[in-house]
């Protein structure tokens, strides 16, 4: 792992531990501002329709995988695990779109785009394959190595047919 690396995950993870371990202790007060996507999102995700509990959930899982991330364990799984608990967290908690002052709006988009910020953050470190080839490459890579080999063997049959052929007539030559 490099040095940046070692640095910047723990440096990303920091606030999400943060936001999830609010999430847990103060998921009463929040939850009447996740009401309306906790009620959208429930019936279609086959989720319970309780906003407390999927406040708890996400911070839970929001803290969980910001500690494995910070720890470098799982880490595009946990990148992963972390933008999904972002997005909604972002929606909730600023929705900027609802503010008729001004002034509020302004400082209610500024968190918004923090957090979209955040989560963008957490895409990359979902994508940081951290110089190894991804699922995708190995893949194709293997597709292609199948492909190579299936070749040879083709070449390498009709090769030893050929070298067949020869020595069925060497022996046809001989007992005639």
């Amino acid at each position: 792992m490099t040095v940046v690396r070692r640095l910047a995950r723990p440096m990303l993870a920091a606030i999400f531990i943060k936001n999830g371990i609010d999430q847990l202790r103060h998921a009463g007060d929040l939850a009447p501002s996740a009401e309306p996507l906790v009620h959208r999102a429930a019936g279609p995700l086959r989720l319970p329709d309780d906003p407390v509990l999927l406040v708890r959930v996400n911070g839970a899982a929001m803290a969980g995988a910001g500690v494995l991330f910070a720890l470098g364990k799982a880490p595009r799984l946990s990148a992963t695990v972390l933008a999904a608990t972002a997005a909604p967290s972002a929606a909730v908690n600023h929705p900027f779109w609802s503010e008729k002052d001004a002034a509020v709006r302004k400082e209610v988009l500024h968190d918004f785009l923090v957090d979209v910020g955040l989560l963008g953050a957490a895409l990359l470190a979902a994508a940081d394959t951290a110089g190894k080839p991804g699922a995708l490459w190995r893949g194709k890579r293997a597709g292609r190595d199948a492909q190579r080999m299936a070749r040879l063997a083709a070449r390498e049959a009709v090769h030893a047919a050929e070298l067949g052929k020869k020595d069925v007539q060497l022996a046809a030559a001989r007992i005639s």
